[in-house]
Order: C-alpha cells, then structure tokens, then sequence
C-alpha cells in the first residue's frame, strides 16, 4: 500500500537509523512529500495521504533529531517536469506548467538543489520543516 512504501518505511528506517547511531553525530535526513500532501490530488487520496503523512512525521521526529545533534526535514516538489509526467496529457501537463508564478513546469535539479541543502551544515538551523518547490504553485497554497 502507499501508506505502507511511503510512509512506515521510512518511519521505520528512520528510527532504527536514528537509534542506532548509525547517521553520524549530525544526522541529516530530509525526506520527499510533495504539495499532493498539502492540499491533495483529486483520485489520488492514498498518495496525497502518504505523503501529509511524511509532512507530518518530518515534524514529529524534529526533537528526537536536535537531540541527536541533527535535523530532519522534507521537500515537498509540486509539478516537476519528469519522465512520468510527459505521459500526461498534453493540456494537463500545460495547465500544470501556467498554475504558478513561473509559468513553466519545475526541473529535477531543482528538487536535488533544495534536498542538497537541507543536508548539508548550511541548513543546521531548518529542523521539522517542508521546503515547497513548487513554483509558488496555486495548487496547494
């Protein structure tokens, strides 16, 4: 299930990684939601609820991460132009682009760029947030 893949896995993970030591005395974790998980996608309620599900857990875990010495923290992607996303059809792949302030579809590096930062030392002080790359989308504001 969705909920099973992309939400108690990592909450699993996590806390065997975090326990364990194993991420170093700095951990960083960021995870990947996505703005179906702030204000959903309609017929897909079990993705959009997996990943609310990551928004919340990324909060939730903020404490046992300071503890530890680090942070965790999620990106929330809205419509990045992918693979996946070209099978979409062509008028709902264009309103996907015009439905933010900059008119165009978001790139992979963008996503890479903001989960680069928020691992790195740079980000020491974001704890339990998500970081939207969305283009400040209309969807999910």
């Amino acid at each position: 299930s969705f909920l099973a893949v992309n939400l108690a896995s990592q909450l699993a993970m996590n806390r065997q990684l975090l326990d364990s030591g194993a991420l170093g005395p700095n951990p960083r974790v960021v995870s990947l939601a996505s703005t179906s998980g702030i204000a959903g996608n309609r017929g897909q309620t079990n993705y959009g609820a997996s990943k609310a599900g990551i928004i919340g857990m990324v909060s939730a875990m903020a404490v046992d991460f300071a503890q530890a010495g680090g942070t965790v923290n999620a990106v929330a992607p809205g419509f990045i132009e992918t693979e996946m996303t070209k099978a979409m059809p062509t008028v709902t792949r264009e309103v996907a682009r015009r439905l933010n302030s900059l008119q165009q579809g978001g790139k992979p590096e963008d996503v890479a760029q903001a989960v680069g930062f928020l691992a790195s030392n740079a980000a020491a002080g974001i704890n339990g947030q998500t970081l939207r790359v969305c283009g400040q989308s209309m969807v999910g504001a």
